[in-house]
């Protein structure tokens, strides 16, 4: 299976890169960068977005345009916005919708108009997800996407009320997940759990976050391709 995976951020890619056998790089024209190596019996196809979601729509494009994956994994950090939640956690969008879109009347919020109210994940990655990192603390949910860090409890609030089980926010997700629904690609967006907005040491908690060891989490990512 040829699989693309698109982070946001350096940090990311080094995590992932790390599990890639017989590395080559492939510079585009438009100077996107994709790392392609082995893992396992799966050709992974690897590039940094950038952050935010024009970034990560172009890049996927691109990807799928140049590169036909079978699937698209978006992985990553994002902040918990539920009380479940804890930091490195990890939560499967089995749906993704957007928290800052609005098109008027007619349509829901989070919808662009024409397309669907929430991107619902291909059924079959969710439950390789979920199957192949049983007893860890890895578990399905709503994530919520928009262009913006979410700093403090009045945000946070602000999306629970409309989206009451929303369990984490991010910043690319909804983007690659609306590029693959039209593209007509499989897509999972995995997010490991960084900070929880809205607490005291918030971004203690972020910072925090990158010197704990994040190669340990990424190893949900690894059991996940190993049982596709």
């Amino acid at each position: 299976m040829q699989i693309g995976i698109i982070v946001a951020m350096h940090d990311e890619l080094v995590c992932v890169e790390g599990m890639l056998e017989n590395k080559r790089e492939f510079v585009a024209d438009s100077g996107s960068l994709f790392i392609i190596g082995d893992a396992g019996r799966h050709e992974i196809i690897l590039t940094q977005s950038g952050i935010g979601k024009v970034c990560a729509a172009v890049r996927c494009h691109e990807l799928i345009a140049r590169f036909a994956p079978d699937v698209i994994i978006n992985t990553g950090v994002a902040g918990g916005i539920d009380a479940a939640t804890r930091v490195m956690d990890m939560v499967v969008g089995s749906e993704v919708v957007y928290h800052d879109v609005w098109c008027g009347e007619g349509n829901e919020y989070g919808q662009v108009q024409g397309l669907p109210a929430r991107y619902v994940a291909d059924a079959v990655l969710l439950d390789k997800v979920l199957a192949s990192n049983a007893g860890k603390r890895v578990y399905g949910g709503l994530i919520c996407s928009g262009d913006k860090f979410i700093t403090d409890r009045d945000e946070l609030e602000a999306i629970k009320t409309k989206f009451p089980e929303g369990m984490a926010c991010d910043m690319e997700s909804g983007a690659i997940a609306q590029v693959c629904c039209m593209c007509k690609v499989p897509f999972i967006s995995m997010r490991i759990i960084s900070d929880t907005p809205g607490v005291e040491g918030h971004w203690e908690q972020y910072t925090d976050f990158w010197k704990a060891a994040p190669q340990q989490s990424f190893a949900i990512l690894r059991n996940t391709i190993e049982n596709l």
